[in-house]
């Protein structure tokens, strides 16, 4: 079996607990904004006005990544996602670029390493997430090459910036899922090692479980990225300790999670839709203590964040010794905090 690393960009980040949490994308109230286009509105510049353009975006977005990192190391959050598309439409069939052809091309790539010594330097953590368009087992051979050249790029990016986690989703089922994963088995490692080096494969909340994902994982040497609100959307059997243990057996470097809630609660209409905010109650207990990188995905952002780790912040003043306590006491303490946090 193999192994494939990727330097992290940050060590040992702001923490509760031994949980280091992660910020995702995007920015509710903190004026910190990523720009974007799209290729009709470029199309109608001229071919010099349409790189200026993207040079300019190219460069503000850099320039907010930093803003982004300085926010997260200043308020203790130790993990931030970059957004797929960080370079705007860099893919894309028709105005796609390489920034070599833009203007100061090479000072948006230094700008972008700053970052990268920016988190090395505070201990933060970078990860990517694609879209769902981003499909490793897909039949379409023009969708294979797509994806192929948005995980290239966007490994690419992650080098710049020290970034050692690309979190794809398994894919479709296309009628036979026993086939679609062998192909996406084999399709691993058609990868280029800059992308194989980072990718981890997450269950989602329609297709593929932890017990679908966790040996494909556990064969090609990739880490599995374990949803735990996904499973509870698409259970199969597992329990969230067992997953977890095995989850953390796929990694070669910290393991990275994801957590969210349901926006009507779970007996409410189509709980895989996320909640603004995390609900205690929703926080594996299996997580508690352990070294992990736990990313928060709530429509607050960056205030879901901040509430949790308060929260996750009480629970460790409450449980001395990491958590060390006797488990009926521990059970006690866990469920009167959860209880308590509004």
């Amino acid at each position: 079996m193999s192994r494939h690393r990727a330097a992290a960009s940050g060590g040992d980040g702001p923490r509760a607990g031994g949980l280091r949490l992660g910020l995702c994308c995007q920015f509710v109230r903190e004026p910190i904004r990523f720009r974007t286009s799209t290729a009709a509105a470029l199309l109608r510049l001229a071919p010099r006005e349409r790189q200026a353009r993207l040079a300019a975006l190219c460069r503000h977005n850099a320039d907010a990544l930093m803003a982004a990192l300085r926010y997260c190391a200043a308020r203790g959050i130790g993990a931030f996602r970059v957004l797929s598309q960080i370079l705007p439409l860099k893919t894309h069939p028709t105005v796609g670029y390489a920034l070599k052809e833009l203007p100061d091309g090479e000072q948006i790539v230094r700008a972008f390493r700053a970052c990268g010594d920016f988190a090395r330097a505070h201990g933060l953590r970078l990860t990517f997430h694609p879209d769902q368009f981003v499909v490793l087992n897909t039949p379409n051979r023009r969708a294979w090459s797509h994806a192929l050249a948005e995980l290239d790029y966007q490994a690419e990016v992650a080098e710049w910036v020290g970034a050692d986690t690309i979190t794809l989703h398994g894919g479709g089922a296309y009628g036979d899922k026993a086939t679609a994963l062998r192909v996406l088995r084999q399709n691993l490692e058609r990868l280029p090692e800059r992308v194989r080096s980072r990718l981890a494969l997450e269950n989602d909340d329609r297709i593929y479980t932890p017990s679908d994902l966790l040996p494909v994982c556990a064969d090609a040497g990739v880490p599995f990225v374990y949803d735990v609100h996904h499973h509870r959307c698409r259970p199969d059997g597992l329990d969230v300790a067992a997953v977890t243990e095995r989850a953390v057996a796929t990694w070669n470097r910290e393991p990275l999670f994801h957590i969210s809630s349901p926006l009507a609660g779970w007996r409410g209409p189509r709980p895989e839709r996320h909640h603004d905010y995390i609900d205690p109650r929703d926080f594996p207990r299996a997580w508690l203590g352990r070294v992990l990188t736990v990313e928060v995905e709530a429509k607050a952002k960056e205030l879901a964040v901040l509430r949790l780790r308060r929260w996750l912040a009480r629970v460790t003043a409450r449980t001395p010794r990491s958590f060390g306590l006797e488990a009926e006491r521990a059970d006690s303490t866990l469920s009167d905090l959860q209880d308590s946090l509004p």
